[in-house]
């Protein structure tokens, strides 16, 4: 595994051993109860939507109508993970599967009609419990999370890429 100067340091240069111990345990916190909600959004379950489904209807969303092998390499996974990942979201109505206008062989994923309401639903549930999570902070404190939030989440994305571990979720598909 290739290690950067920065990855090698002493940990105690880094910083406080007590201040990193307070920040990892509040990640694996906030990765358990992101789960367990599955970032449901506010007081419904029904806008709760599997981590992978959000992040497969997100990115066919942005991006557009694509090939699996197109989708899997925007997302940094394997073709068989979004064939697999995918399936149940086309027979839920929510992904229409197409053939390439070019190449009639080709398959191609679209959000469909009833994937892109139910994707606006979860979003905007989830919007409503962030703003309800940060109502009392001020608009520079959700600014300064955010900002310290995505420049985490691009550091453990280096960091993976850096192990080859694909690096599935980017800031794009949140």
């Amino acid at each position: 595994m290739p290690t950067t100067p920065e990855m090698s340091m002493d940990m105690s240069s880094v910083g406080d051993s007590g201040l990193l111990d307070t920040l990892q345990h509040e990640v694996a916190l906030f990765a358990r109860r992101a789960e367990q909600t599955r970032l449901g959004g506010v007081g419904q379950v029904r806008n709760s939507m599997d981590r992978a489904a959000y992040l497969l209807l997100n990115r066919l969303d942005n991006e557009g109508p694509m090939g699996v092998k197109a989708l899997a390499a925007s997302m940094g996974i394997d073709s068989s993970t979004v064939t697999r990942q995918v399936a149940p979201l086309v027979d839920s109505g929510l992904v229409k599967r197409t053939s390439h206008p070019e190449d009639g062989r080709a398959v191609v994923l679209q959000l469909s009609p009833r994937g892109r309401a139910r994707l606006d639903e979860v979003r905007s549930s989830r919007r409503r419990l962030m703003a309800e999570l940060t109502h009392d902070w001020t608009p520079e404190e959700r600014e300064s999370f955010c900002t310290l939030l995505t420049r985490f989440n691009s550091a453990l994305s280096a960091r993976m890429s850096m192990q080859g571990v694909p690096a599935a979720e980017t800031q794009q598909d949140s």
